[in-house]
């Protein structure tokens, strides 16, 4: 017996030619999504605009299957952590992030991560695997179907949960596509942001396939120290990955905008000095574009040998910064009571990367 697809995940062009190998019209397309993604339809047999003949067909090939919901952690600061099983001993982690004025779905688009970053708990997991576009695509609709109930929204999502969205090309391209089209969850690009920790030959792809935010996972200035914390850094260390976010700045007609991500360090990567050599290195290739540094306190896990820098060494950092005229933020830390703040994300990983055999070996 074939296994029956699951239709979560699929772009407007792959539900046409599904359709069209089915002798359906293409109309099918938008009745379909509208269906999943508007009235939030879980069965076909709901979709009542659907002949009775392609409704019993859609049963016998597909399905709208989403992935067991194992947890549900609520914070005490609003921020909702979903612990999503996906098979094989593996689980994925989801997190909503509430604020005033959006309301932020943090997605995974790996089960683990293969790249070994010395400051993330998801990098202390190993890896097991790729995420499919529906299992990407199903933790927004995981998230949506139970903040409908408090009447809260998703006003945002980023790829900043598990995994390198770079080393899953294909069905993160196909999630964004979804996320942007308006028979689905119709966000604008500017809210829907891709984070890396510098692939640089797939981030000069992806400039010319999806044109979504960009952050980076940057964390120093040098490729020495960035070696150490970042080492996916010693294949494309700083000078390759400056100019490929250059290309992505400039590539297409619209505005893009670029966010560094840079964790911070007690007496790593967070003296005066480092903030004037990371200013240095931005205003060198970024002057006058769009282009801001978000400063993410460190939180800790149970393997790390890190701290969290000070307060006040933060504010020191920070204002160098702004002097040197780069637009700056500081990350609020939350939901670290229910290890779902930033870095900290871990799932369950059935580990097929050999990470204890050697953690900083990098991919071929």
């Amino acid at each position: 017996m074939l296994e029956k697809q699951n239709l979560l995940g699929l772009t407007q062009e792959q539900f046409k030619k599904f359709f069209s190998d089915l002798d359906e019209k293409p109309f099918r397309t938008k009745q379909i999504m509208q269906w999943i993604y508007h009235q939030g339809a879980s069965n076909f047999d709901d979709m009542h605009n659907f002949s009775k003949d392609l409704r019993q067909k859609l049963r016998a090939i597909a399905s709208l299957e989403l992935p067991e919901v194992v947890s549900i952690n609520n914070s005490k600061d609003g921020v909702i952590k979903w612990v999503i099983k996906l098979g094989e001993e593996n689980h994925i982690e989801t997190v909503y992030i509430p604020q005033k004025d959006r309301g932020t779905l943090c997605i995974s688009s790996q089960v683990g991560c293969a790249l070994a970053c010395t400051f993330c708990s998801t990098g202390y997991q190993g890896f097991n695997r790729n995420l499919k576009s529906y299992e990407i695509i199903a933790q927004v609709l995981i998230a949506q179907n139970h903040l409908k109930e408090s009447k809260k929204r998703i006003s945002n999502v980023v790829f900043m949960g598990m995994g390198e969205p770079l080393l899953n090309e294909s069905p993160v391209y196909d999630a964004c596509e979804l996320l942007l089209d308006d028979w689905a969850f119709g966000l604008s690009r500017r809210r829907v942001t891709v984070s890396s920790s510098g692939i640089v030959p797939a981030l000069l792809r992806m400039s010319d396939k999806v044109p979504v935010s960009l952050a980076i996972s940057l964390h120093a200035s040098n490729d020495e120290l960035r070696d150490v914390l970042v080492p996916i850094n010693q294949k494309y260390p700083i000078k390759e990955l400056m100019k490929a976010c250059h290309y992505y700045l400039n590539a297409g007609t619209q505005e893009r905008h670029v966010l560094f991500e840079y964790v911070m360090l007690e007496g790593v990567n967070d003296s005066v000095e480092h903030a004037r050599s990371l200013s240095k290195l931005l205003n060198y290739w970024f002057k006058g574009e769009s282009a801001k540094v978000n400063l993410i306190p460190f939180n800790p896990f149970p393997e790390t040998k890190y701290q969290t820098s000070k307060e006040s060494t933060i504010d020191k950092f920070q204002d160098v910064l702004f002097r040197s005229g780069i637009r700056t933020t500081t990350r609020r830390t939350r939901g670290d009571d229910v290890d779902a703040a930033c870095g900290q994300l871990a799932g369950k990983v059935l580990d097929k990367s050999r990470r204890n055999a050697g953690r900083n070996q990098l991919l071929s």
